[in-house]
């Protein structure tokens, strides 16, 4: 029953996103709400029990290697010496920005509130973050194509790297000073959640690619590709299960380095073929996660949103967006990008949940009362500004000129 359920919620999922793209909006758009709306706080179609079972979480992190795909076939080195610089400096840029700006908002605001100000340097680590899909589920259905397009693509897997580092040397820190716990190595949760997912999927890319870069039917394509997204996908998922005490390996970074490898090993016309047989896979990966994306999201938090919450979406909004154009300009990169990249960047929920867990876990052990101004604070922002930041993102698209007609 759980799963007949579940096929229910994606069925009804991409019927929504169906209704929705009569209104000129991304199909995401619906999938997010029909999340929110079949998930534990609403309707409860897509309940508790759904989201904690095992196969779930292992289906979603192997539909998240394949998401990861998309992001990875864009790094092919030939291309990335003509721009690389330019995207890795701007993702600083955009990314520190939005940590400056949230940082220097909640600080000000702290200070006149007696609120502890180390707070506000967590509130800054989590706004860093990009969630991906959202974004480059856009770029899939509208075929988005152009400078933007390509900077964004890339970036969005640079731009979570960041995060993960700013994140947890902040919250480390912040917690080994507060409660003298320094149990948890910085160098080694990093290692695990960026370098170990690039390894296992350069492995298994590099291994694919003796088969991907033959000539084959599209059928033997997406077998070969499913194949090898299991075996890369396991690697991590038993690593999760039975080597971690709780799981900490990044997905989409194994499905991103899979991809980059065999990308770089294929020929041009070959990686097309590769790519438009795996786009049937790459629509249903995006449409779970997403719906995933939205299942935890409780839309009553909107009514007891505050200041804070308005605060938070404006400032962490100004900072991606002025960040982005500093780094697009200084590096010389065409108007496009400067004025609409950063409108493409504010989708943010997923990862800035999962960061907040982080944050309230570690908060509790020394400091109850901030974990929870952390958790309604994000809560109540992820619901708003996804919904604002997914419609935001798809007409930057259309100002920038990269809308197909």
């Amino acid at each position: 029953m759980v799963v007949l359920k579940f096929l229910l919620v994606l069925a009804l999922a991409f019927m929504l996103g169906k209704v929705v793209t009569k209104f000129k909006m991304p199909a995401i758009l619906g999938w997010l709400l029909a999340g929110m709306a079949l998930g534990p706080h609403a309707f409860g179609l897509m309940g508790e029990s759904l989201l904690a079972a095992n196969w779930y979480k292992i289906l979603l992190s192997l539909l998240e290697c394949g998401v990861g795909l998309m992001i990875g076939t864009e790094l092919v080195l030939k291309d990335l010496k003509k721009s690389g610089k330019q995207i890795l400096l701007t993702t600083l840029t955009q990314s520190l920005g939005a940590f400056a700006v949230v940082t220097l908002s909640f600080s000000i605001i702290f200070y006149f509130t007696n609120i502890p100000i180390y707070l506000a340097f967590i509130f800054g680590s989590i706004a860093l973050a990009t969630a991906p899909a959202p974004a480059l589920s856009i770029v899939r259905e509208f075929k988005t194509n152009g400078p933007v397009t390509k900077t964004l693509i890339p970036m969005a897997v640079l731009d979570d790297v960041v995060a993960l580092i700013v994140f947890f040397s902040i919250n480390g820190l912040i917690t080994a000073t507060k409660s003298g716990d320094s149990s948890n190595s910085l160098f080694s949760t990093l290692a695990i959640m960026i370098v170990l997912p690039v390894i296992i999927g350069a492995i298994v890319g590099y291994i694919s690619s003796f088969l991907l870069k033959q000539e084959m039917s599209k059928i033997k394509t997406q077998m070969i590709l499913v194949f090898f997204i299991v075996i890369a996908g396991s690697v991590g998922i038993y690593i999760n299960q039975e080597l971690l005490s709780e799981p900490m390996i990044n997905f989409m970074l194994i499905g991103m380095a899979f991809s980059a490898v065999f990308a770089n090993l294929v020929s041009k016309e070959r990686l097309y073929q590769i790519m438009e047989a795996f786009n049937p896979i790459l629509g249903i990966s995006l449409l779970v996660v997403i719906v995933n994306l939205g299942a935890p999201l409780d839309y009553h938090l909107i009514l007891g949103a505050g200041i804070f919450t308005l605060v938070y979406i404006v400032s962490r909004a100004f900072g991606k967006y002025s960040g982005a154009f500093i780094g697009a300009k200084a590096t010389g990169m065409p108007q496009t990008v400067q004025k609409y990249l950063g409108l493409t960047l504010l989708p943010h929920s997923g990862v800035s949940l999962v960061f907040t867990g982080i944050a309230v876990n570690s908060l509790n052990t020394f400091d109850a009362e901030s974990a929870v101004v952390i958790q309604g604070t994000i809560a109540a922002a992820a619901i708003l500004n996804e919904i604002i930041a997914v419609i935001i993102a798809k007409k930057a698209f259309e100002w920038s000129g990269e809308m197909p007609k």
